[in-house]
């Protein structure tokens, strides 16, 4: 309990989590009790992963465990599709993690975001280890959660370990994009790994005066936008997409680009790089409006937050770009590669600035299926499509070292 309050009391000094129902629920749920078995990495990012599965049945690894567990990071609790009720605890080496549960301070804001209240019907989106279902049971009661993975092992784990907190929420197997229509319409939708579009279903299965949140963003994980989806009284569909700081990654079946470690070495060194002098500012990481239409007006990039300066690859045709201030609005900018990419975040910036900086957009979603991004004034709009900009090939290829997409992200 003291490990929990602490979470708790984090959460509330960062600002992701204020006084209401998500803090009771999450001050009330023992997440031992839902991940009373999670993995640790072993290995440095950068070599061949070797994971740890801790186990609370083994003394010897619940204190790292509870550690972990109330630590706020993400939690991974599954290695390469496996089983999760009945494994053996111990090492994994290579393969990827497939479910865990995300951050709690992203978590926490979008709960709140999602305003659950008592008597909803909730659709939870991408199980997972089932901390969303445990906290809409708590507020909305269990009679009205539906919750869905696209893992049957999955679905299985966290049905067993919700009916051990005395949740017993409708817990079903299936395709997220294609939502539960059997137990619809709902209150409240939640989709907990990120989409190119708005599955047109999931519209479908908002009641009137509904809500559903989820993360937009194309293949990059730079970028996220928050889709809120309201359906108004009258059963109109009003939509926008808020540019955030995090996002849910995106799930099974979508690409993920990433910068490879050997093309973060590539740029670091620097080698055949084209090195110019710039008076011109790059924007502010706080300009995220205008950082989320770059992503999807100029795909294929990826920002390297590991490093000192502002570095961008774009994986496909190996070309990156490095900014580092040498002086007072002076800049030291160098390319590579067929793109300028240092010319398109200018020309995507003037095109923001010119439609008034927004930090959000409105969404809209045709009867016919067409879905655009606009400002307010249409000065900066694009269309969203199934297309997946994944990079592929010398410098894309798919990492060993990373982590899936995840689709089972609570």
């Amino acid at each position: 309990m003291a490990a929990r309050t602490e979470m708790v009391a984090r959460l509330e000094e960062a600002g992701d989590l204020q006084t209401g129902a998500v803090r009771d629920a999450l001050l009330a749920l023992p997440r031992e009790t839902l991940m009373p078995q999670a993995y640790v990495r072993r290995s440095a990012p950068d070599e061949p992963p070797r994971w740890e599965l801790l186990d609370w049945s083994r003394p010897d690894d619940r204190e790292e465990l509870l550690g972990l567990l109330h630590s706020g990071d993400s939690v991974s609790i599954q290695h390469e599709g496996e089983p999760i009720l009945n494994r053996a605890p111990g090492v994994r080496s290579g393969g990827a993690m497939t479910a865990m549960s995300s951050t709690m301070g992203m978590t926490a804001d979008l709960l709140q975001r999602l305003d659950l209240r008592r008597g909803q019907r909730v659709l939870d989106v991408g199980t997972g280890a089932g901390v969303t279902a445990a906290v809409a049971s708590f507020i909305c009661g269990h009679n009205g959660v539906v919750t869905l993975d696209i893992d049957q092992h999955v679905s299985e784990a966290a049905r067993a370990r919700l009916m051990a907190l005395g949740y017993q929420p409708a817990v079903v197997t299936g395709d997220g994009l294609s939502g539960w229509p059997e137990l619809g319409p709902y209150d409240r939708i939640f989709v907990s790994f990120a989409v190119p579009r708005i599955p047109p279903a999931l519209v479908a299965q908002l009641a009137p005066g509904g809500r559903a949140l989820m993360t937009l963003g194309t293949s990059s994980p730079s970028w996220p936008g928050l889709a809120v989806i309201t359906r108004t009284p009258t059963g109109a569909v009003e939509a926008k997409l808020v540019a955030v700081e995090f996002g849910h990654r995106r799930g099974a079946g979508f690409e993920r680009l990433f910068l490879s470690a050997a093309f973060r070495k590539q740029i670091a060194a620097s080698e055949g790089g084209r090195t110019r002098p710039s008076r011109l500012e790059p924007p502010a990481d706080t300009d995220r409006g205008m950082w989320l239409a770059l992503d999807h007006l100029h795909p294929g990039l990826v920002r390297d937050r590991s490093a000192e300066d502002l570095t961008i690859g774009a994986p496909r045709c190996g070309s990156w770009m490095r900014a580092r201030p040498v002086g007072h609005r002076r800049w030291e900018v160098t390319t590579f590669g067929p793109r300028d990419i240092w010319a398109e975040i200018h020309y995507v910036a003037d095109r923001w600035l010119a439609a008034g900086s927004p930090h959000t957009y409105r969404l809209e979603i045709d009867a016919d299926g067409a879905q655009r991004v606009t400002s307010r004034c249409r000065a900066l709009c694009w269309t969203l499509t199934d297309a997946s900009h994944t990079d592929t090939g010398a410098t894309g290829e798919p990492d060993p070292h990373s982590e899936k997409g995840d689709s089972h992200a609570h």
